[in-house]
């Protein structure tokens, strides 16, 4: 289940992993603790290799082992542990652990959200107009998943047809589809970018997908070389509740035309809307929301 908190992951300000070293004095990572492709952390690897200053993995291991913290507790990322591979990454089973299992799950945990006209909406998650969202996560990957939105017009889908790893997507063409009994669907992927990843309990029970969209139920990650870059065409936090709640207007417009006048306050729309109301059309839902 979704939890609400004031933490903002993605924007969290964290120490550079070379100023955790102490090799500079001060400098904040803006790049999601994604090293591979920052341009920082390459301008001071060519530094250290002629000679102007030490790399991290030196600074730390002149410090006594029991001081020689992990690269992840270093950036903030995970708590206090200490490096018992001498800073040999590649060769850590933690760190493997850690980047392909822990911070994956961590980040689908404490979502701050808001409600819109009785549909969820978190924070720092990026919005196409077609109804699926983009998360940059901590190490730089995009995580991908539809929004409340969409699952509770159309109901939770009974299967997936998911892109597979290192399949490449590109923004606003289909990105997988979905199946409710004898109704097929297309989405429209948010971002352009190569699978690195793909949630296999959705693929399961997709149930899942409606009771949580934004956490358990999210789709894949992908990987873009500026993640930054990927998700700026998209709605932010600052133009998605606008977005969300004329969508939720247009919606109550296709209701009243088939089922008549709505309360005067609208009321809460209840879940799997078609499901309770398949006059509404599923080829006229998906045209209108999905953008199929």
């Amino acid at each position: 289940m979704e939890t609400r908190t004031t933490a903002n992951r993605t924007k969290a300000k964290t120490p550079c992993i070379w100023m955790g070293a102490g090799v500079v004095k001060k400098k904040t990572c803006n790049h999601f603790n994604d090293c591979h492709t920052c341009r920082f952390d390459a301008g001071m690897k060519k530094g250290a290799a002629t000679g102007r200053h030490m790399t991290w993995q030196e600074a730390m291991r002149r410090l006594d082992s029991k001081e020689r913290t992990c690269r992840h507790a270093l950036t903030g990322r995970t708590g206090p542990r200490i490096c018992p591979m001498n800073y040999n990454c590649k060769r850590c089973d933690f760190d493997q652990l850690f980047e392909d299992t822990l911070c994956p799950a961590a980040a689908t945990e404490n979502l701050h959200t808001r409600e819109v006209k009785g549909f969820n909406l978190p924070s720092d998650h990026y919005f196409h107009t077609g109804h699926a969202w983009a998360r940059i996560e901590q190490g730089g990957f995009i995580r991908v998943g539809m929004d409340d939105f969409s699952l509770k017009v159309l109901g939770s889908p009974d299967h997936l047809e998911l892109p597979l790893m290192g399949q490449e997507l590109n923004q606003g063409r289909s990105g997988w589809g979905m199946r409710r009994r004898d109704k097929e669907a297309d989405v429209l992927s948010p971002i352009n970018g190569v699978i690195t990843r793909v949630n296999p309990h959705p693929m399961k029970s997709p149930e899942q997908m409606g009771e949580a969209p934004y956490s358990q139920g999210w789709l894949f990650t992908v990987h873009h070389p500026d993640p930054k870059a990927a998700v700026k065409p998209l709605m932010d936090d600052e133009k998605s509740p606008a977005w969300l709640g004329n969508e939720v207007s247009g919606l109550e417009e296709m209701i009243q035309d088939v089922a008549g006048p709505l309360s005067a306050d609208g009321g809460t729309l209840i879940p799997d809307v078609y499901g309770s109301l398949p006059g509404l059309g599923w080829e006229a839902l998906v045209s209108r929301f999905l953008g199929t």
